[in-house]
């Protein structure tokens, strides 16, 4: 079954700080090209099948974060659609999805809410009412290691305990697909390893995976087939092994 399907997806941005301009509008209308108008994604098509574990890969700017931006909901596409089917848990920049005047603790309960559990049932994180509700909770305050910062506001943590709060609840919440974007770059290398145990659990009880990283030998063994984005184009998609060999190919020719 296809729990992420993408089919003829342009995205283009203007140089203009993003915002798009009345006059933008109005040479839409008319079919001109705009010379500030540029594509980061051009007509990409591809499916993820459930429990397939896939990785994108490519140089700077070449599309990559734009891609999991669409598959989360968080940007649309210009032309074309994006269909996920699914529980969804994303990390992306760091922190986003997150408040920071909210404690940690409140923070756990607004993502709950995001990752589509009832009102009712986010509440109930705080251990007021159902005991697997409880348990889930301080599963994520374990996992996460933050037990003496939960009831303080966001603004006070480190980048490396965001980190840790935003993974915790991403992995925990029992999420469909996970979408990963390079956010194990930040953090001590104990919880580094740590994170990526949790991932390679999740991958095993045949869970999706969409992660953005750079090649490695983890990667390698942790996807069975890889994306290759140039320029906002889809330039190879196959097996990992394949994909990757091609990829260094191309920059061991361009050195």
């Amino acid at each position: 079954m296809k729990v992420i399907e993408l089919q003829n997806v342009n995205k283009t941005f203007h140089r203009s700080g993003g915002q798009k301009l009345l006059r933008h509008y109005i040479e839409d209308i008319l079919g001109k090209t705009d010379p500030e108008r540029f594509f980061a994604l051009k007509d990409v098509s591809f499916s993820v099948r459930d429990g397939e574990s896939v990785a994108v890969i490519g140089a700077n700017g070449a599309g990559k974060s734009t891609l999991l931006s669409l598959v989360t909901g968080l940007v649309p596409p210009s032309t074309g659609t994006v269909t996920v089917s699914g529980r969804a848990a994303a990390l992306l920049d760091l922190g986003s999805g997150f408040h920071p005047d909210l404690t940690g603790r409140e923070n756990i309960i607004l993502n709950a809410s995001l990752l589509g559990f009832s009102r009712k049932q986010a509440h109930s994180l705080l251990g007021f009412s159902r005991k697997q509700a409880h348990d889930l909770y301080d599963s994520i305050v374990d996992f996460s290691e933050l037990d003496d910062f939960i009831k303080e506001p966001l603004r006070t943590y480190s980048n490396g305990m965001m980190l840790r709060l935003a993974f915790s609840v991403a992995v925990n919440l029992d999420p469909e697909i996970l979408i990963i974007d390079e956010v194990l770059a930040v953090g001590d290398q104990k919880f580094q390893a740590k994170c990526t145990e949790k991932i390679f659990e999740i991958r095993n009880q045949g869970k999706t995976i969409l992660c953005v990283s750079h090649v490695s030998p983890t990667l390698r063994e942790l996807c069975d087939r890889a994306l290759w984005l140039d320029h906002g184009q889809l330039v190879m998609d196959g097996p990992i092994r394949d994909v990757i060999e091609a990829y260094e190919g191309r920059l061991t020719r361009q050195a």
